[in-house]
């Protein structure tokens, strides 16, 4: 039976420290590779971070990506150029007797998870499209999921569960019972910078706190979110070639981003809404 041992790697927080403790041997765990899914929209900081890691000579870095969300959000389109994919915006109907609502989060499984799986079964098996894997391969994924977090795990392990692949989702931070902020300290002793979160500039699931982190120290990013939350909304724009119907935005509370004051700071301690269930930022 062969076997490979597979990081996801997300480039926050978690993802870095496990990477670096395989790395210095602080598991027992020796990586094959580690896949950085790139939706093309993460901070500038994610990617500069994200080239000091792969040259720290640890376990080889991955970058693979299924296209510009951004751009495809803008076009309403998806990674294959046809229906609109759905990030978890926030929806207001206009007839004011109707509650807000939530479009469904299909960007995480489209850019992350399956650009993932896809790099395992064609670059690592060598399958084509299509092809069986074959019986005597176990493909082991790890995960920066941390005891804090632990509720991720499970719905992690049921996904590997379904993918085809012998091999088991571990996460060697639960094992070890570290938690978000046990990763940020590991991390400051680490790395010579701070390790930025991870996620979309234009992510509907930023906190307050994280919306007003950027609007003061990355005005730049900010301004991206800003026009792409003015774009969503454009007559003839994409939401004249979906199904939906109600405007979009990319805060809660159904106000132009751009003119939102941000109240909440208390919310999200570590940058993301608590119903944030996907993998982008660890």
């Amino acid at each position: 039976m062969k076997e490979f041992h597979v990081l996801s790697l997300g480039a926050g927080w978690q993802s870095t420290a496990l990477y670096l403790m395989a790395m210095d041997g602080d598991v027992s765990v020796r990586f094959d590779c580690a896949i950085f899914a790139d939706t093309q929209g993460e901070p500038k900081a994610v990617y500069e971070h994200l080239a000091w890691l792969e040259a720290q000579g640890g376990p080889p870095i991955w970058r693979r990506t299924a296209g510009d969300l951004g751009a495809d959000l803008l076009a309403g389109r998806n990674s294959t150029g046809q229906r609109f994919v759905s990030i978890p915006a926030y929806t207001r109907s206009p007839d004011p007797q109707e509650r807000e609502g939530k479009l469904r989060r299909q960007c995480s499984a489209e850019y992350k998870v399956e650009v993932v799986q896809r790099a395992v079964r064609r670059e690592l098996l060598g399958l084509a499209p299509g092809q069986r894997r074959p019986d005597d391969v176990r493909v082991h994924e790890y995960f920066g999921i941390s005891l804090d977090e632990a509720g991720r795990a499970v719905r992690i392990r049921k996904r590997k569960s379904e993918d085809g692949l012998p091999g088991e989702a571990r996460f060697p931070l639960i094992e070890r019972g570290m938690t978000r902020w046990d990763c940020h300290q590991y991390n400051l002793k680490r790395v010579p910078h701070p390790v930025p979160r991870s996620a979309c500039v234009f992510c509907p699931l930023h906190s307050d706190v994280e919306w007003n982190r950027m609007k003061r120290e990355q005005p730049e990013e900010f301004a991206v979110a800003v026009r792409l939350d003015e774009r969503l909304r454009e007559p003839g724009g994409m939401l004249q070639r979906t199904t939906i119907a109600h405007q979009v935005y990319l805060h809660r509370s159904c106000v132009p981003l751009g003119e939102v004051a941000f109240t909440d700071l208390r919310q999200g301690e570590f940058g993301f809404a608590r119903e944030c269930e996907g993998v982008c930022g660890v």
